[in-house]
């Protein structure tokens, strides 16, 4: 399976924990044998190990409470316009005003990072921007999670306590 067929919302709080709710999934127990990667145990055969889950879950968490914004990950393929499928994803989020969400399309080669009009607030474009560079420079070496968790510390950073 590759990653953009694998599509992951990965969030903390009141929001969907696709990827988080159940860790290795019943493959976990039933193929152990299966899900071992040099990083630990793959879980949910996304792209993302159990370990660097763990990682993404925490950097949400903390962007979530120094913040006081909800931080969101969306991985998987955007329907075309992709802008407007970002938008489309950020508009079910649960307070949608105070949301920031991350969409990535590995596949297409495509990150989106879509605001509320609270969030917008405190979280300019250009800072957006910054993050995305940040995030697009990690992307290109392989490093998926790596990418996300400095994008994520970025945008909190931008954002400010609340």
């Amino acid at each position: 399976m590759t990653v953009g067929e694998q599509q992951a919302f990965i969030s903390v709080g009141e929001q969907p924990l696709t990827a988080l709710d159940h860790p290795g999934g019943p493959t976990l127990t039933e193929q152990p044998e299966l899900n071992m990667s040099p990083e630990g145990i793959a879980a949910l055969d996304g792209p993302f190990s159990t370990r660097q889950l763990l990682r993404l879950d925490e950097a949400l968490r903390v962007a979530d409470q120094q913040t006081g914004l909800t931080f969101s990950v969306y991985i998987g393929d955007l329907a075309e316009p992709t802008r407007e499928s970002a938008e489309r994803l950020h508009r079910e989020l649960k307070g949608a005003a105070r949301a920031v969400l991350v969409a990535i399309s590995p596949n297409q080669r495509i990150l989106e990072i879509v605001t509320g009009s609270d969030a917008r607030r405190r979280i300019s474009d250009r800072d957006a921007k910054l993050a995305a560079l940040s995030m697009a420079a990690a992307f290109a070496g392989g490093d998926l999670a790596g990418g996300v968790l400095a994008g994520l510390d970025q945008l909190a950073s931008h954002a400010g306590r609340h």
